[in-house]
């Protein structure tokens, strides 16, 4: 069994955890945030889910509509501002949370929006490190007897600086074969809208990435962000050998009763 890890403040009070689902998670994969609900669960953490969250507007800032993603950062803070760490399924979406809000409550010209973002944002976690490093845990009790390579997505990498925490946590799963993938820190290609306006070379670099993938013989290619997987995952599926894709927290939150 994992150990009980709920984090408690300094005067015995149970730490307040909120999931941030993204949009994207819960329009297309909600299975990797129900993932995040049960592992945290199992490690003793209770988790609410804010019902009132939308999107982070990475999406919107990221394309050059920044006034556009000012009502998303309101709603951000307005609704996780309760709560003493915010957990992510993202590294992209927690990479806008820390270094994007910032900047659009500055280009609003609203100080107390930019003092609440400046409040908020170190109370948000990508999954990894909210385990990593809060819980201080790397053996969340996952059982997962595949063989299985770790892409670690661009923002992940390069803007949160997660290193090898993820690759702590799928070391400590029993029954995984974990193999290296070459080339592991090159982007896959995908760079949301990027994908679109250069779709030729987003899909040279995603078939570099898939080559790559194939060369480890794993049955699955495990990362913490969905929209990379996505990416990687549709070109995968045209080679037709079976490589699946499958989300970080998917891992860490199956267990050897989850096998039928």
């Amino acid at each position: 069994m994992p150990p009980t890890a709920s984090p408690v403040r300094p005067d015995g009070a149970v730490v307040k955890v909120a999931l941030f689902a993204t949009c994207f998670n819960d329009t297309m994969w909600p299975e990797t945030p129900k993932a995040v609900v049960r592992l945290l669960e199992r490690l003793g953490v209770d988790v609410e889910f804010p019902q009132a969250q939308t999107c982070c507007g990475q999406m919107f800032t990221n394309t050059g509509y920044a006034d556009e993603a000012i009502p998303g950062v309101r709603r951000f803070v307005d609704v996780f501002a309760g709560y003493d760490a915010v957990v992510a399924p993202s590294g992209s979406c927690v990479g806008s949370v820390r270094h994007q809000h910032a900047d659009l409550a500055d280009r609003a010209g609203d100080r107390g929006l930019r003092a609440a973002v400046d409040e908020l944002t170190p109370r948000v976690h990508e999954l990894s490190e909210f385990l990593v490093d809060v819980l201080g845990v790397t053996d969340v009790g996952a059982f997962f007897p595949h063989r299985v390579t770790y892409h670690p997505t661009c923002h992940s990498l390069r803007m949160l600086r997660v290193g090898d925490r993820p690759l702590q946590l799928l070391r400590a799963v029993r029954g995984i074969d974990l193999v290296e993938l070459p080339d592991a820190d090159q982007c896959c290609g995908f760079g949301g809208t990027f994908a679109m306006k250069n779709a030729d070379v987003s899909v040279a670099m995603g078939l570099d990435k898939t080559a790559h993938v194939r060369s480890t013989g794993a049955g699955y290619l495990v990362a913490g962000d969905n929209s990379c997987l996505a990416h990687i995952g549709g070109l995968l599926s045209r080679h037709r050998d079976g490589v699946r894709t499958v989300h970080l927290a998917e891992i860490l939150a199956s267990t050897e009763g989850d096998l039928p």
